[in-house]
This record gives C-alpha cells, sequence and structure tokens, in this order.
C-alpha cells in the first residue's frame, strides 16, 4: 500500500458516523447492511448516510451491491488487511513479532471474517 492510498483510508475512518458504519459492516462480515440498516448505526438521515458511505467506498474501504431495490454495503477485507499490515509494517524497528496477535492476525486475514 502506498502513502496516499494509507491516508485516504485513514482520512475516510476519522469521522464517528463512518467508523460507526465501518466497524458495524466489518461485525457483520461479507453479507454487509443495507443503507437503511447503515443509517440507523451511524444515527444519520438517509442522505447524512448516503454521503459517508460513499467517502468509505471512495477510499476503497468498501462496496456497494444492489439487492432490489436496496443497496447493501460490505467491507473490502483485502483492503483493510493491507491498511493493516501498512501500519505495522515497520513495528519496532523491523520487528512486528513485538506486535503480537495484531500483526499475525492481519498477516493472515485474507478477506475472510474468521480471522479479522
Amino acid at each position: 500500500m502506498k502513502l496516499e492510498r494509507a491516508v485516504t483510508a485513514l482520512a475516510s475512518l476519522a469521522h464517528p458516523q463512518r467508523l460507526r458504519a465501518f466497524r458495524a459492516l466489518v461485525r457483520e462480515g461479507p453479507d454487509g447492511l443495507t443503507a437503511g440498516a447503515l443509517a440507523d448505526v451511524m444515527k444519520a438521515s438517509p442522505p447524512a448516510a448516503s454521503f459517508h458511505l460513499k467517502e468509505l467506498d471512495r477510499a476503497g474501504l468498501i462496496y456497494a451491491t444492489r439487492s432490489g431495490r436496496f443497496i447493501r454495503y460490505a467491507v473490502r477485507f483485502e483492503a483493510m488487511r493491507l491498511l493493516l499490515e501498512y501500519l505495522m509494517k515497520d513495528c519496532c524497528q523491523g520487528r512486528p513479532e513485538l506486535c503480537g496477535d495484531l500483526f499475525q492476525a492481519a498477516k493472515k486475514c485474507k478477506g475472510g471474517v474468521d480471522v479479522c
């Protein structure tokens, strides 16, 4: 991951409503949540929720799919893994084992929610 991409991802998470939505999507797993359910989680109006979800999508952390008349959002687990790896890559002067289980979990996470 390049610095610019990491900054974009971190900036998109640096808002309480977006962080709430992202964490809810991580908990939910690959099936994701509808835009309406996320608006409830975010405690936001549908237009405000849509704005925030588009920011997370633009940063590459989530994606949207249409399911009938609903839009469903889910986490891009590979993007989350890459961001975590980027943040911890040079942990403790190149000694990532000092980061413990967190580093190992980020390395093993290949899109499956069981490890993430």
